[in-house]
């Protein structure tokens, strides 16, 4: 099950997040994010 939250981050970092967009991988900022924070949390445990 999902949760929604809200979340405020620097322009320049919804610039970029839209420019992923544009490149068709991902379905909407929702899934950048959690990709990312995923991708984030794995990484940041085998360090």
């Amino acid at each position: 099950m999902k949760t929604k939250i809200s979340i405020s981050i620097e322009e320049e970092t919804l610039k970029k997040i839209e420019e992923v967009l544009e490149e068709g991988i991902f379905r909407n900022k929702s899934h950048v994010i959690e990709y990312s924070i995923k991708k984030f949390l794995e990484n940041d445990r085998k360090n």
